[in-house]
């Protein structure tokens, strides 16, 4: 048995699940969130726990089980407590700003960069060189922060560009100068 996906799920108060043949609904305070599983996981709602149930041992199945049980727990924690990813902006000159519902970023080009934002998703620019994407479904909420940061990753040699808070850019020495042997 996979041990990730034979752990229930609880549901915290304010949360509810249905599962409706293999599409699982999930309501809470932060909002709702529908997932298809595999139709051969079973999933099922005892009191205030989730189950996800395999039929058998094929691969297949033992694969799918504890990705679908981690699926609905971050379903749960999503509609709970969110998701968030934070950026940070690094460079001479760079920086963002959020104007109206439109993240606007100036990343050394010669024309601001514009993303706006889309449904489920909340930016947030606490500080000139700090972006904060924020939401419900985790996949949503990765995804978005990693078309942001795609705009200008950073580079290796001054480090400048958009960056994961938590990421480290790993330097390169730049070039080896007058006099430096071959």
């Amino acid at each position: 048995m996979s041990r990730i996906g034979r752990k229930p799920i609880e549901i915290p108060a304010g949360v509810n699940v249905s599962v409706d043949g293999s599409v699982v609904t999930v309501k809470g305070p932060k909002g709702t969130l529908i997932q298809k599983v595999h139709r051969n996981m079973r999933v099922t709602v005892e009191g205030s726990e989730v189950h996800v149930i395999r039929p058998d041992d094929e691969k297949e199945n033992k694969s799918l089980h504890g990705t679908t049980r981690s699926l609905i727990h971050n379903m749960v924690l999503g509609v709970t407590k969110g998701f968030r990813k934070e950026l940070e902006v690094n460079g001479v000159g760079y920086r963002a700003q959020k104007q109206g519902k439109n993240l606007v970023m100036t990343l050394g080009f010669s024309h601001p960069v514009t993303v706006p934002e889309i449904e489920g998703i909340t930016i947030d620019c606490p500080a000139a060189n700090k972006i904060v994407i924020s939401g419900p479904d985790k996949q949503q909420v990765g995804q978005f922060a990693a078309e942001v940061r795609e705009k200008r990753p950073p580079e290796p040699y001054k480090g400048k560009g958009i960056k994961y808070v938590d990421e480290h850019v790993r330097r390169k020495e730049g070039k080896a100068g007058k006099g430096a042997k071959k």
